[in-house]
């Protein structure tokens, strides 16, 4: 017997599984001066918090990039969610297919997204990275409703706990003209004050593995700052992401530098073509055939990246992150992909809060060969939207057996947040760390790729 969509429906109507509301509320949360090579982060980063409410009382919550260009797409897909049931994850794509359309801020193919210095911007990117806050916010209310955690419905756990790596930024002591929130963390601008801040992480959070953000000083400064902190940890996992701001020459001459204390080097230059050649040099020049890998979180943030990529051998390990791939489910499938292809799988981060980081950790639970410490900005974002935030324990959080996601909102947080949003006359409703480096440097513009 064929089961009808409107028999399914009305029997799911029957546990309560229909959506009855979706509310999106776009926010600003405080983000520290730190560098990269498009500029400095702005005092404020918009986010967007998304809940699905469901006709049996469920609350779902999911969290996403909040720029204007993401929030234009996620009021048509909330409007078109009601009605529909928090287990249709499968339809989610065709629905925000054809409710969402083209955002005309997409349509620059050159251009590379801030939000992440995630490669070239797409409709398509923008679109799945809206996508993935409204499936993790079904996910989290089916959970709820089914009293199961998120990992069960993803298929199980088959780790505990999810390592993290500390994520060290070269940063000012504070934003220019005294803007954003204060904190204590002073300036970080040379090894010295990138090595004093490992400690600081290694010694609160337990962090054993470290990446820098680099791209922002010269070459020869970011290797000698890696040097440093490979003297201050001896043996522990380092890694250095400029985020595609060297040319292939550079590239190589860099990884000849670092290639016996580095874990991995992340998007030394930009697109799959220099990655490719990098790739293919350093396998020629590595000895007894042990190149250094090479990472990426540009190259490959899609499906219809991943054949050029692979096939040519640009990258060893993808650090996927599921805003960019649409969700947790897409982030699966992408681990049986790289399985499949021999390549290495972690997660990147982006500015995220408590939602997001803990809907990562979820999905890192269930995939099997997860061989390296995932990426966090999370110790540096100061506030939250969570009643209580996420803690790490010796570098790792523990995977939360609560139904749902495990997390909940504050209300009264979650208000502020959205006022200081309401306050801002649009300068800050998108994200742009050229801008905010142009308050500081007037004559700042993005640096043209390769930049050394």
């Amino acid at each position: 017997m064929v089961t009808t969509d409107a028999a399914r429906r009305a029997a799911a109507d029957a546990t309560g599984l229909t959506i009855t509301e979706v509310r999106l509320t776009p926010i600003l949360i405080a983000d520290p001066p730190l560098l990269n090579t498009q500029g400095v982060h702005q005092p404020y980063t918009p986010r967007l918090i998304i809940e699905v409410v469901t006709a049996g009382g469920a609350t779902g919550l999911g969290e996403t990039y909040g720029d204007t260009k993401y929030l234009d797409l996620a009021r048509p897909l909330a409007d078109a969610l009601t009605g529909r049931l928090v287990t249709d994850l499968n339809t989610l794509p065709a629905l925000a297919d054809r409710v969402c359309g083209e955002s005309p801020a997409a349509t620059d193919a050159a251009a590379v997204d801030a939000g992440g210095l995630r490669g070239v911007q797409t409709a398509d990117k923008l679109r799945l990275s809206v996508l993935s806050g409204f499936e993790v916010a079904c996910l989290d209310a089916w959970g709820h409703a089914a009293r199961l955690p998120v990992h069960a419905l993803l298929g199980g756990k088959v780790r505990d706990r999810v390592d993290y790596s500390a994520y060290l930024f070269y940063r000012w002591a504070q934003h220019p003209e005294g803007r954003g929130e204060p904190d204590d963390w002073g300036a970080a601008l040379d090894p010295a004050g990138i090595v004093a801040q490992a400690r600081r992480f290694a010694g609160t959070y337990g962090f054993a593995s470290f990446k820098l953000k680099g791209g922002v000083f010269a070459p020869d400064q970011e290797i000698a700052a890696v040097k440093a902190l490979a003297a201050a940890f001896p043996g522990q996992p380092l890694r250095l992401d400029p985020n595609g701001a060297w040319s292939v020459p550079t590239s190589l001459a860099v990884a000849a530098e670092l290639h016996d204390v580095l874990e991995y080097l992340e998007d030394p230059a930009s697109g799959t073509d220099r990655m490719t050649e990098v790739a293919a040099a350093l396998r020629e020049a590595g000895p007894g055939g042990h190149a250094l890998p090479l990472a990426t979180n540009m190259c490959v943030t899609t499906f219809d990246e991943i054949e050029a990529a692979f096939t040519r051998r640009a990258v060893q390990i993808v650090l996927c992150d599921h805003h960019y791939w649409g969700g947790l489910r897409a982030t699966r499938e992408l681990a049986a992909l790289c399985r499949a292809f021999g390549v290495g799988l972690s997660m990147h981060s982006n500015t995220h809060l408590g939602i997001s980081l803990a809907a990562m950790t979820h999905v890192a639970a269930t995939v099997p060969g997860l061989g390296h410490a995932c990426d966090t900005h999370y110790p540096w974002q100061s506030e939250d939207v969570l009643t209580e935030r996420l803690t790490f324990r010796d570098g790792a959080l523990d995977v939360s057996d609560a139904p749902g996601l495990g997390v909940a909102v504050d209300r009264d947080r979650l208000a502020a947040l959205h006022r200081r949003w309401l306050a801002d006359d649009g300068g800050l409703r998108s994200r742009d760390d050229a801008a905010a480096m142009r308050v500081a440097d007037p004559g700042w513009v993005t640096p043209a790729v390769p930049r050394w």
